[in-house]
């Protein structure tokens, strides 16, 4: 039995919600998103918010109950507050600017990361090493910032590299003469 997907999605004021068959449509101040729910899942709107409920007994239906629901609650805290994710830069001469709809890195190569900003994602760089990823679709925000730290992962040695603001890097014990 699923504790997440019980408690009903509240819908906070300044929000507007709907269901449409299996399509749920949320509207609030950052924008309009939607998600269309698996087939074993049913939702419907109630005076506490939406609720979200297995059609079936089966385990398949009840393993959609709890994404379901958490689902649901990502579309309405994208509209509403939207989503950020942070990452820090450290290496002698590592650096990142935003230069129009471009988001410039050097990195320690011979040349300059250039990654394009997708549609959707704002990104900012208060200094020359943080960078702010903030949007209203959770997994598009966390892939950019996935790619963005793929360009160069934090190494052990030295733990030069792009990190998450909230990761720690594990040293490691250089070579002993």
């Amino acid at each position: 039995m699923s504790r997440i997907g019980k408690k009903p999605v509240p819908v906070p004021s300044g929000v507007t919600a709907s269901i449409d068959g299996q399509t749920v449509t949320v509207k609030g101040p950052k924008g309009e998103k939607a998600f269309v729910l698996n087939d074993l899942v049913l939702a419907e709107m109630t005076d506490d918010g939406i609720k979200i409920d297995p059609r079936n007994d089966t385990k398949p239906a009840r393993s959609m109950w709890g994404m379901s629901r958490t689902m649901v609650l990502n579309l309405i805290t994208g509209v509403t507050e939207g989503f950020k994710k942070d990452l820090a830069i450290t290496g002698v001469g590592y650096r990142a600017q935003v230069q129009g709809q471009n988001l410039q890195l050097a990195l320690g190569f011979s040349h300059d990361v250039v990654y394009p900003i997708p549609e959707g994602i704002d990104i900012k760089c208060p200094k020359p090493t943080e960078i702010n990823i903030t949007g209203t679709d959770k997994q598009r925000v966390g892939q950019v910032a996935a790619e963005i730290r793929e360009f160069r992962p934090p190494e052990p040695y030295k733990g030069k590299g792009v990190r998450y603001a909230d990761e720690f890097i594990v040293r490691k014990e250089g070579k002993k003469k």
